[in-house]
């Protein structure tokens, strides 16, 4: 094999982080080329977030170094513990979760930052003159002078690789960037970064969609239990091969039963929330969930997925129209009454909606519980019995944790959400909502969560799916439907569908149109 001939534009060597007894990062070398396109993989923990909070001056390291080229092509060392260094030094990152002034418009946020507050109004012409340039070398093409708030998901990440690339940045950090687009946004996206690269960008790529690693990267450093254990070409690679790098182990290929749905539990007809003006919103949606059946629903973040869960998790009541669970009708805003009545939540933010930081693992275990008899007798808490059904949980989900006394806060996010996936359906529920269920989540306990969903499903519950992620719709529903704009497609059998129908519907097409 000849050597690469582009220059070295970023190295790590050595890097070592310890956070008490624990080793998050263990002496990772890792080199970065001009113009190279490299993954990052790993399960959740193997230590990805804190290599990258490392380099990007979050956090300091206890050992090792971080050399950078300059603009000479220099390679020089990068002082530890500084956003603002890093920045400086050509390190931009664009995060899952976008950090924008929503009030601001496109051009404000991209040149937010780079100038003094008095001198604001000076200068924008030469700003316009150089984004204008860099929407042309890398097609980014976005409406800058409209509210960031007005602008599609899609829009909105263009505007942070754009802020990034403001900042002359020679290295460039994307963490699950596709989570929250279109199919045809996602495509969209691989043609920049390649085109980006092109013009010699260092792009560091992190993503549990090992197709898209596999289509745009052309090496792979892989993580496990905090060291670097694969450095390798993804040319000849598969998904499997990158898979069993990653956990250790083979995984094994899902498998989904036919079904045979019974009657429905969960029903919509004709049903409006929130206020017309308002985005995240359902317009006369109608939608039957049937025991024993996986529904899907898609779309883009924001398009109403948030009001449907919210209605079916008793966070909110319907504005018109008629909600039933097993027939009865449900009129008001009732999170204890749902609980009441079976229905197990999964909700979209684990951190937000899905735990209490400082409570602990069995705590959170047992928060929508806790007043049954197993759990309290004469108005005094079984601690004791508590922490054992949390033990036996731990052992049952694999949760990684110290025990059931640790704050739930100290767990990584794959290990928080299988308490959350424990608690929603241990208690066989008839209704499962189950809202981002992976989000983030590596693909071993991604695995486990499809295994325990459909190990629902064929006990006869209805589980009503939302999710961003298309591969995981078409893997685990019977039937799919398509939120846009508050407006619910009809469900429609999965397996009728394909990935560029539904992207198409997605962005506001009909079904009609799509086909």
């Amino acid at each position: 094999m000849h050597p690469d001939p582009r220059p070295l534009v970023l190295s790590l060597s050595g890097i070592t982080k310890r956070f008490g007894p624990l080793t998050a990062n263990d002496h990772i070398d890792l080199d970065i080329r001009a113009g190279e396109i490299v993954a990052l993989l790993g399960e959740n923990g193997a230590g990805k977030t804190t290599l990258m909070s490392i380099l990007f001056g979050h956090y300091v390291a206890d050992e090792g170094a971080i050399h950078i080229a300059d603009e000479a092509g220099r390679l020089a060392p990068l002082p530890g513990g500084s956003a603002e260094m890093a920045l400086a030094a050509g390190i931009g990152m664009v995060h899952q979760h976008f950090a924008l002034a929503e009030n601001l418009t496109g051009f404000e946020n991209i040149v937010l930052g780079t100038q003094s507050l008095w001198s604001f109004g000076l200068g924008r012409r030469e700003a316009r003159a150089k984004i204008a340039r860099l929407v042309a070398e890398s097609g980014l093409a976005v409406d800058l002078d409209v509210p960031v708030a007005r602008l599609s998901v899609g829009e909105q990440q263009r505007i942070e690789i754009l802020k990034a690339l403001y900042r002359d940045v020679r290295v460039l950090i994307l963490d699950e960037p596709t989570a929250v687009l279109t199919p045809q946004e996602a495509d969209g996206l691989v043609a920049t970064v390649r085109k980006l690269a092109a013009k010699g960008l260092a792009v560091i790529f992190i993503s549990h969609k090992l197709h898209e690693v596999l289509a745009l990267c052309e090496r792979v450093a892989v993580l496990r239990g905090g060291a670097k254990v694969a450095d390798r070409p993804t040319a000849g690679a598969d998904r499997a091969t990158l898979a069993e790098l990653m956990v250790g182990r083979a995984i094994p290929q899902r498998e989904r039963p036919p079904s045979t749905p019974g009657a429905p539990v969960l029903s919509l007809k004709e049903v409006s929330t929130g206020n017309p003006g308002q985005r995240d919103r359902l317009e006369n949606a109608s939608l039957d969930v049937c025991a024993g059946e996986i529904v899907g629903i898609a779309g883009v973040s924001g398009n109403g997925q948030g009001a449907l869960a919210g209605l079916v998790a008793g966070l909110a009541a319907a504005r018109a129209g008629e909600v039933t669970l097993d027939g009865q009708r449900l009129t008001s805003a009732d999170p204890a009454g749902r609980v009441a009545a079976h229905v197990g939540r999964i909700p979209e933010d684990r951190h937000r909606d899905g735990t209490i930081g400082a409570l602990s693992v069995a705590e959170n275990y047992v928060l929508e519980s806790i007043g049954d008899p197993e759990n309290q007798c004469g108005g005094f808490i079984r601690r004791s019995d508590i922490r054992a059904r949390a033990t036996e949980m731990i052992r049952a989900y694999d949760v990684r944790c110290p025990g059931p006394d640790a704050a739930i806060r100290a767990l990584s996010g794959g290990n928080m959400q299988k308490v959350v996936l424990a608690r929603a359906l241990e208690g066989e529920p008839r209704l499962v909502l189950a809202h981002q269920p992976t989000r983030g989540l590596d693909i071993g306990a991604t695995t486990d969560v499809h295994r325990r969903l459909i190990a629902a499903r064929a006990r006869g519950a209805a589980i009503l799916l939302i999710s961003e992620d298309l591969d995981e719709l078409f893997a685990l529903s019977d039937r799919i439907a398509v939120v846009h704009a508050g407006h619910l497609s009809p469900a429609m059998e999965a397996a009728s569908l394909d990935v560029r129908t539904v992207g198409l519907m997605m962005a506001g097409h009909t079904a009609g149109e799509a086909a």
